[in-house]
C-alpha cells in the first residue's frame, strides 16, 4: 500500500467572526490554504489534486462549487481536479478519505484538503435551521426549536434508560474541554471566563437548552477552516530528507474507519435495541481504524480527539472506543484518565466545545491536531510522549462516523 503522510497544514483562529470583519468564505479559504502550504514547506504547484470538506456553504454563504477557489488562490492550480464532500459534521473527514484514495491509488502524489464553514453571519435561529439539514426534514425533530440539542437529548435519554447517566459527569467533560481550550491559541473560548457553579444544574449560570442539555454542554457555532497537505511515500521521503528528518519522523495516517447508518435517530436506536452499545456502527468505525493501524486496544494510542458537539457525544465515544465497558463512560471521567495529564487524554485541543466547531472543518482539524501532537508541535496542548493519536468524527446523529489513527514511527 502507498502510505499517506501529512506534510503540514494550518488552522484559522476559531474566535474570529469573518462576516463582522467584512470578509467572506473565499477569504477564509484563501488565508487557511496559504498558511497550510507555507507550513508544509511545499510550492503551490506541487499540489496535484484538491478536496474540500463543507456542509452548508450553500445556505450560510449562498456558495457552492468551493473547489474552484483553489485556482483563485494560486493561479498555477488552474486545471487540477477538485471536489467538494458533504457528510454534515463529518464532511472534512470525507474529504480526507477521498484525498487518501487518490494517493493510495497512485493517481496523484500530493493532495491538499481544506475543510471550512462560515456560520456566524446569520442569527442563531437561522443557523439552527440551516444545521438542521442533517436531520431528516419533516420526519424528526419537527417540534424542536433547536433540532440538534433536541436529538442529542434523546441520546442522553437512551443512555439513562439503558445504563443510567449523571449530569455531573457530562458537566465535568465540558469543564475539562473548556479548560484545555484556554491553552489553545486557536480556540474560540480561550478568553472566556466561567463563574463558580456554572458547570452544574444552575438555571441562571447554565440554562437548559433542551431536556438535559444545558448551555455549557453544547459545542460552539464557529467560523473557521483547517487545511492539511497529504503526500505519497516517495514525496514524503524526499521532503523528510530536505528537512534532515527520517521518514518515520513524519506523521502519517496509519489507520482509518468509515461507516454510515440510517438517517433517522429512532431507526438507529431501534437497530441497537438489546445490544451492549447504543451505536454499534460507531464502535466498528473506531475498531476499523485501530485494526488497520495494527492495534488491538484503544489504549495502544496515546489519546483521542473526538467529536463533542455535545457532552453526551464525547461520553458515548468513551465506551464506543472501548475505553470503558458499555454505558460506563463515567469511569474514565471520574478517574481522571481523560484529562490532558491523564493516562488517555481526550480533546487536549479543547474539542468542539472549547475550541469551536466550524462544521466542515472539524474532521480536518482533528487530523491536523493529531499530526501536531505526534510530531511534538502542539505547544501548550501537547500530550507528553504522544506518538499515535486517534480521531473520531460524527455527522448527524452518528449517521456518518469516521476515525483516523495519525502517528509517527514504523
Amino acid at each position: 500500500m502507498n502510505h499517506v503522510y501529512i506534510l503540514g497544514g494550518a488552522q484559522s483562529d476559531f474566535a474570529r467572526n469573518w462576516a463582522r470583519e467584512g470578509l467572506d468564505l473565499y477569504a477564509l479559504f484563501r488565508e487557511t490554504l496559504e498558511a497550510g502550504v507555507a507550513d508544509a514547506g511545499i510550492e503551490p504547484a506541487q499540489i496535484e489534486v484538491g478536496h474540500v470538506g463543507n456542509f452548508v456553504g450553500d445556505l450560510f454563504s449562498r456558495q457552492g462549487l468551493i473547489g474552484g477557489f483553489f485556482a483563485h488562490v494560486y493561479p498555477e492550480l488552474a486545471g487540477i481536479p477538485t471536489a467538494r464532500h458533504e457528510a454534515a459534521c463529518a464532511s472534512g473527514s470525507m474529504a480526507i478519505l477521498a484525498a487518501m484514495r487518490d494517493i493510495e491509488a497512485g493517481h496523484y502524489s500530493v493532495a491538499c484538503v481544506v475543510g471550512l464553514e462560515l456560520m456566524r453571519n446569520v442569527d442563531g435561529r437561522t443557523g439552527a435551521e440551516y444545521l438542521g439539514a442533517a436531520a431528516w426534514q419533516g420526519q424528526e425533530a419537527q417540534e424542536a426549536e433547536f433540532p440538534w440539542p433536541h436529538l442529542f437529548d434523546r441520546i442522553t435519554a437512551e443512555y439513562e434508560q439503558r445504563y443510567g447517566i449523571r449530569e455531573e459527569h457530562l458537566a465535568r467533560i465540558a469543564e475539562i474541554n473548556f479548560g484545555n481550550a484556554r491553552d489553545n491559541p486557536h480556540a474560540q473560548t480561550r478568553n472566556w471566563t466561567f463563574p463558580d457553579g456554572c458547570f452544574g444544574p444552575d438555571d441562571q449560570l447554565n440554562p437548559v437548552v433542551d431536556g438535559r442539555i444545558r448551555k455549557l454542554d453544547c459545542g460552539q457555532i464557529t467560523d473557521g477552516a483547517a487545511c492539511v497537505v497529504l503526500a505519497s511515500e516517495n514525496v514524503a521521503r524526499a521532503h523528510a530528507q530536505r528537512q534532515g528528518l527520517a521518514l518515520a519522523d513524519l506523521p502519517r495516517i496509519k489507520g482509518w474507519g468509515h461507516r454510515s447508518a440510517p438517517l433517522l435517530l429512532e431507526r438507529k436506536l431501534a437497530l441497537s435495541a438489546g445490544q451492549p452499545l447504543v451505536f454499534p456502527h460507531a464502535a466498528k468505525t473506531l475498531e476499523d481504524a485501530l485494526h488497520r493501524a495494527g492495534y488491538a486496544e484503544v489504549t495502544e494510542a496515546d489519546g483521542l480527539e473526538t467529536h463533542d458537539c455535545f457532552t453526551i457525544t464525547e461520553y458515548l465515544a468513551l465506551d464506543h472506543s472501548g475505553l470503558t465497558p458499555p454505558g460506563q463512560g463515567w469511569q474514565a471521567v471520574e478517574d481522571g484518565r481523560i484529562a490532558r495529564d491523564g493516562s488517555f487524554p481526550v480533546n487536549a485541543s479543547g474539542g468542539l466545545i472549547g475550541l469551536g466547531h466550524p462544521v466542515g472543518a472539524t474532521g480536518v482539524r482533528m487530523v491536523l491536531d493529531g499530526a501536531r501532537q505526534v510530531s511534538g508541535r502542539a505547544g501548550a496542548c501537547q500530550i507528553r510522549g504522544a506518538e499515535n493519536l486517534l480521531t473520531f468524527n460524527v455527522g448527524g446523529s452518528t449517521t456518518t462516523c469516521a476515525s483516523f489513527v495519525v502517528g509517527v514511527g514504523e
